[in-house]
């Protein structure tokens, strides 16, 4: 279930949405040849210039090297339809929203036009491929790849196979995920939200409850958050950060000392599953006015810190 030995597979993405942007612009920055397809035409138009775009800024980041992404554009075409765009695929990345009904109707036509040997990936957050590839006529080569926004800069993905999903499948998408440079981890069993999606789920909801208890406003939480355990994890996980929090001792001496403090922490965090309309919309007014309507010039900001940190851990990590 692999391109042949020293090539680069032929890649397919379903879906031209932020995030199928984002996995055509990854796969550009390698070179690699990549093919999208959307049912929505006026997406498909707007997707090669945005594209472009996403992988030139990788460049001027210092995450890509120019010669490569200028190949990887040339490379790179939009499917008149679903057999044109994947029909030579060595891997297909779906990258549709969040539904599962139309995900499992697209993956049952996916089974109908791929070739045996191609690999589907998809990009869920958090459905199940067990769900998700249920109608597919092989479901040993079906597995989630999730990554994060933005795909092209953030390294890890989420790799989390079914219950009838091959090892030879997962081993091909880790390699291919690592020659795109990123940073695969995979999940022992599926689980809603998968790992990262529980994390952020849980953070932002203890973030959201300090926003509109009053106690700290949206600008704060999130410098408070970005600047403080989230400049930490990025270093070093929360079980390594604490591991380390008490010298020589490690995670016992810390449990020993701060135990009692988490549970007293978490007996008082926030419990609630939804948000009230009324809820909604005050959050939802915090955040627009705390950010303004410059949402192009923020992202941008975004994206070089991103890259900077990036740089920074990798500069660690040959050190």
């Amino acid at each position: 279930m692999t391109a042949p030995a020293g090539s680069s597979p032929k890649v397919a993405i379903i879906g031209a949405g932020a995030i199928g942007r984002g996995w055509a612009a990854l796969c550009v920055s390698a070179g690699w040849e990549c093919a999208l397809f959307d049912t929505d035409v006026k997406a498909g138009d707007r997707a090669i210039a945005e594209i472009a775009r996403r992988a030139r800024a990788l460049v001027k980041l210092g995450r890509a090297p120019g010669a490569t992404v200028e190949q990887g554009l040339r490379r790179v075409r939009m499917g008149r339809s679903l057999l044109q765009a994947c029909g030579d695929a060595d891997w297909v990345i779906e990258s549709i929203p969040e539904d599962l009904k139309a995900k499992q109707r697209l993956f049952e036509n996916l089974s109908q036009v791929v070739r045996p040997e191609t690999v589907i990936t998809s990009s869920s957050s958090g459905l199940p491929i067990t769900e998700i590839a249920s109608r597919s006529r092989d479901q040993a080569r079906c597995l989630v790849a999730h990554p994060l926004n933005p795909p092209e800069l953030i390294p890890l993905i989420e790799v989390v196979p079914g219950k009838f999903t091959a090892a030879r499948a997962v081993e091909s998408v880790r390699q291919w995920l690592r020659a795109l440079g990123r940073i695969p981890i995979t999940l022992k069993r599926e689980v809603p939200g998968n790992a990262v999606g529980r994390i952020a789920a849980a953070v932002w909801r203890e973030c959201i409850e300090l926003v509109l208890a009053g106690v700290i406003d949206v600008d704060d939480i999130d410098r408070a958050v970005s600047l403080g355990p989230g400049l930490g994890w990025a270093a070093a996980g929360p079980h390594l950060t604490y591991h380390l929090g008490a010298g020589d001792e490690g995670v016992k001496g810390f449990l020993d000392q701060l135990l009692q403090s988490f549970e007293s922490w978490w007996a008082s965090l926030a419990q609630w599953t939804r948000l009230e309309p009324e809820q909604v919309r005050s959050l939802t007014d915090q955040i627009e006015r705390a950010y303004g309507d410059k949402l192009e010039v923020i992202r941008e900001a975004r994206d070089r810190r991103l890259a900077a940190i990036l740089q920074a851990l990798d500069q660690a990590r040959k050190g």
